[in-house]
Order: structure tokens, then sequence, then C-alpha cells
């Protein structure tokens, strides 16, 4: 009976989501998995695992209600300084996931693109590999855009975009006058993408983390109390449904 009638629900919200603006760009701080996992009595492997698998629901549901670009927080810089062994365990499984992304049927009928934004240089071979097979497979795709932030921090995103401005300029490229807000957002890593419209956080805690530092000026900020790996299309959409009953001023 309880299924029945969540089925029921989940089919009106997403009706009346569908009827309403839907964010061209969503971003997501997935957080959680350990403590779902302390919770269940599962082992932090376990937990990382249901979030990736959250994860591939959430690029359906957000297909489903018209999101074009979905961004994700992944992993951090700060998350490097976790014990070697879930490291090793999480660097096995981006390797793992990027290759199943680049041979995905779904990712190929839907044109998704694949990218990573964020310090490769701080990650292992066998990653980067991994993660240059999934966007080379995807390189001209332009139906959706899936992007994962992986050794990301938004202070770097902000500085290696000023030393790229740096050397445009030292270089007679550009010139000082060119520099404005928009012209600056082109040399972040999301670059290509306009700035999110809704930052989603899971688990409770209601801080940015060092994400998107610059590009979530103006974004609408919503906070669940759900642990990631336990996120349901429900929550999801009653975000959605919380994101169109705002008034976005940008500041006027």
């Amino acid at each position: 009976m309880a299924s029945g009638i969540y089925r029921w629900y989940e089919k009106r919200l997403l009706r009346e989501v569908k009827q309403g603006p839907i964010p061209q760009h969503l971003a997501i701080i997935m957080d959680g998995n350990r403590r779902y996992a302390e919770d269940a009595g599962l082992s932090y492997a376990q937990g990382h695992e249901k979030g990736r698998d959250k994860l591939e629901e959430m690029l359906d549901w957000s297909m489903s209600v018209g999101v074009k670009i979905m961004t994700v927080f992944a992993f951090s810089t700060e998350n490097l300084r976790r014990g070697t062994g879930e490291i090793d365990y999480l660097m096995d499984m981006f390797v793992a996931n990027f290759t199943r992304l680049a041979d995905d049927p779904r990712v190929h009928k839907h044109r998704i693109r694949v990218s990573v934004i964020g310090q490769r240089d701080l990650l292992p071979e066998r990653v980067t590999e991994a993660i240059s097979k999934a966007e080379e497979r995807t390189r001209d795709y332009d139906g959706y855009f899936f992007n994962l932030a992986i050794a990301y921090g938004g202070r770097e995103d902000i500085l290696q975009g000023i030393r790229r401005i740096a050397e445009e300029v030292k270089s007679e490229k550009m010139r000082l006058e060119d520099i404005t807000e928009e012209s600056f957002s082109r040399f972040l890593y999301t670059g290509d993408h306009p700035d999110p419209d809704l930052i989603l956080r899971t688990s409770g805690e209601e801080r940015i983390s060092n994400f998107l530092l610059w590009q979530l000026a103006y974004s609408e900020l919503y906070f669940s109390d759900v642990y990631w790996p336990g996120f349901r299309k429900i929550d999801f959409l009653r975000a959605i449904r919380d994101y169109q009953r705002r008034i976005r001023r940008f500041g006027k």
C-alpha cells in the first residue's frame, strides 16, 4: 500500500514540476556516503558503491525533467587527506566508472558529453587514462552535459583562472581592460557552461565546501537532510519544486 502511494505521489510531483521552469544547470554536492554506510551497518566501500548507483539514478531523473547540465562534486582536493586504503578504493572506482561510461549505451543514445573538472595532475595515471577515454568517446555530443568535479577545489579553480588570464595578458593576447566578470568566467573549469541555477546538497550539512565558489554567486541553494545514497526521486522533485517557487532577482 505504501509503495503504491509513493508511486502515485511521485507521478503527481513529476507532472507538477514539468509545468514549471526547470534549472538548466544543476550542481550537486553528494554528501553522506560514509554516514549512510555506518547507520546501515555497511562498510565504507559499500556506502560509496551505493552513492555511485544513486548518481546514475540522478542522471536519469535530471534528464527526465529536462535538466541539460549536471555538475557533481565527486572528490575534492581535501578528500586526498583520507586514508590510503579508502583513496585507492575510490580511484579504482573512478577507473571502473569512467570505463563503463565510455561504453554506456545510455550515454551514446542521449548524446551525453562527459567531462571532468579539477586538478588531474593529482590523480593516478590509471584514472586520467579512463577519464580521457570517456571524454574522447563523448567529445562531440551536445544533448546533455555531465561534469564530474574530481580533485577539485573552488579556490584553486579561481586561482588557475587568474593564472591563465595573466598568461594571456603577458603574451599580449588580452588587455587588462578586457578582464570582466564574463571574460573571467570563461577561464574557469566550467567556462563552457552557464553558472548553476540550483546547487543541491544532501546529508543535512548547510555549507558549500569549496565548490564552484565563483559560479554560485546567484545560484539558488537547496539543502536536504537525506544522506546521498538514500536520496529518492521524490526528494529530487521536491528540490526542483522548491526552486520553481523562488523568485530569482540576480541582485536586482
